[in-house]
């Protein structure tokens, strides 16, 4: 792991990150309560082609921070900082959940650094709804981790992994979760989202990748997002909020697929220009 000292409203952080491979820069955002080791198997798959740089976010990993509230500017200027310090003048920027709310407000605050964007369970504005399931995460989380991790495949998986596992085997990956540190933190940036200032800024091609189980974000909030930048593509995936956890091999193909097309696109006009 690398660290970089980034500046924050609350105080300063030093930002833990994983940086791998070489080529066109790939930066790859985590959701709440996980680390960047929730994207080990698209590292796997995109570093051959690809630097690709993973931050922990505030509360995650090896991250360490003045402590106290942190917001998605707060985030997005972490994710940036790691992007520098590994030498990223221009990147793709990939999310989940969390994570892609950050890719969103990094494409549409920093149009010239992003090359594309790829936004799994993003959405544009935490509502009533999404509120109340944040507030009642934070009463699970007082409850003890446990508790909470008990709580996640419920919530993020679909139809498909509970059709296939049996009671043993999801004890067995409930025990197996890590619960961040710093989960409850980052719960309270979720329920600040609002991206539709920055939304019709973004310029980079973007693929809104939504979950067809997804309980946690509605359809009609992906629609929205979908809506509200400029040129975005959509892509659904059989699975729940987590697919990346759920259809790991099927996620990290999307992603890659989807940034290499616009890494091609993208290298084919500069050689046209010159």
């Amino acid at each position: 792991m690398t660290v970089v000292p980034v500046t924050l409203a609350g105080g300063a952080a030093e930002v833990h990150y994983a940086v791998t491979g070489s080529g066109p820069g790939l930066l790859l955002l985590h959701g709440t309560a996980a680390s960047h080791e929730q994207w080990a198997p698209v590292v796997e798959l995109a570093r051959e082609s690809f630097t690709v740089v993973a931050p922990d976010f505030s509360g995650s990993g090896g991250t360490v921070d003045h402590g106290g509230p942190v917001s998605i500017a707060d985030l997005a200027a972490e994710a940036l900082a790691a992007a520098d310090d590994a030498g990223l003048a221009t990147f793709h920027v990939a999310g989940h959940s969390l994570g892609a709310v950050v890719a969103a407000h990094l494409a549409g605050t920093h149009p010239a650094r992003v090359r594309s964007a790829v936004l799994h369970a993003a959405w544009p504005k935490t509502d009533t709804r999404q509120d109340a399931e944040c507030r009642h995460w934070l009463e699970l989380l007082d409850h003890g981790a446990e508790v909470f991790a008990r709580m996640l495949p419920l919530m993020a998986f679909g139809p498909g992994y509970w059709a296939t596992t049996t009671p043993d085997a999801n004890d067995e990956l409930v025990a197996q979760l890590v619960i961040q540190p710093g989960t409850a933190r980052q719960i309270e940036a979720d329920r600040g989202v609002d991206l539709r200032p920055v939304l019709g800024s973004i310029t980079a091609p973007t693929l809104v990748l939504s979950s067809a189980y997804d309980r946690l974000i509605e359809a009609a909030q992906q629609q929205e997002l979908l809506a509200a930048i400029p040129h975005a593509n959509h892509l659904e995936l059989p699975a729940g909020h987590g697919a990346p956890g759920e259809l790991p091999g099927e996620f990290a193909k999307v992603l890659l697929d989807f940034v290499r097309q616009a890494e091609e696109v993208q290298a084919e006009a500069g050689r046209a220009g010159t």
